[in-house]
């Protein structure tokens, strides 16, 4: 834990917690380290099987805290790729793909800029229906460059996306929700969340992952490499004593009892 992010684990169940609270969870250089080693810390859990992320206070996050970058900052390089595919901005959202588990986003208040981003990075999106959102970096001159892009690529309507980018308009919950950056509204956005990864915690973890693993190779795989990868997949757990567990459990009306570890 530190003073930007706190990680809690029950259950086989991690809820990651924004905690600059008096700051609506604004990104400085420290959010930014601090996400990155939460995600790092994450994939070390053989145990895993969700994650909830959310913010603490008012708001899920309000973006770059632009007080903690000035013109005698010195520039970071956004060329260095320093989480495998992507620089550590970028991975603030993108890896939240990259764990193996399912990533749940409870997002209330504002989702802005950056914030847009990392909920985006979640595999579903829980938002509350007023919250306050907006692709922000045009107000500033710039271009999104938190991985929003691969993210809202076949989520959010090219020529919807193109209006929000190039006018960095506000919208609300509901409008994410209408337009793709989010999955479902909800009065209780972290409520919900904490309900969906439990009942995802109950699922065979194997045949999870796996899922995780082809829904990830959707955007950039051919048919015919997707069909392998079905195939593969499915050779590895069918038969398997989870997959074994999983009828059995539903046949005898009773939870199914997984291996704490995988």
């Amino acid at each position: 834990m530190s003073d930007r992010v706190a990680v809690n684990v029950s259950a086989h169940i991690a809820h990651v917690t924004l905690t600059r609270a008096d700051k609506m969870n604004a990104l400085d250089p420290a959010m930014f380290e601090a996400i990155c080693s939460a995600i790092d810390e994450l994939n070390t859990l053989d145990d895993l099987r969700a994650v909830v992320v959310s913010g603490e206070g008012r708001g899920f996050c309000a973006g770059l805290d632009l007080s903690n970058f000035s013109s005698d900052s010195e520039p970071m390089d956004l060329m260095l790729r320093t989480h495998g595919a992507a620089n550590m901005p970028q991975q603030i959202a993108w890896g939240w793909r990259t764990l193996p588990v399912p990533v749940i986003a409870a997002a209330h208040g504002v989702a802005i800029g950056g914030g847009l981003n990392i909920m985006s990075g979640a595999d579903i999106r829980i938002i509350h229906p007023d919250t306050r959102c907006a692709v922000m970096e045009m107000r500033w001159g710039l271009v999104p460059d938190m991985a929003g892009y691969p993210l809202w690529r076949g989520n959010v309507r090219d020529d919807v996306l193109r209006k929000l980018v190039y006018t960095h308009a506000e919208f609300s919950g509901a409008d994410a929700c209408a337009m793709g950056f989010a999955t479902e509204v909800a009065e209780e956005p972290l409520s919900r969340a904490m309900a969906l990864a439990d009942e995802i915690a109950g699922k065979n973890p194997h045949a999870i992952r796996a899922a995780k693993r082809l829904s990830n190779a959707l955007a950039t795989s051919t048919d015919e490499e997707l069909l392998l990868a079905e195939s593969e997949e499915q050779t590895q757990i069918i038969g398997k004593p989870n997959q074994i567990e999983a009828v059995m459990s539903q046949m005898e009306g009773r939870p199914a009892a997984y291996p704490d570890s995988v």
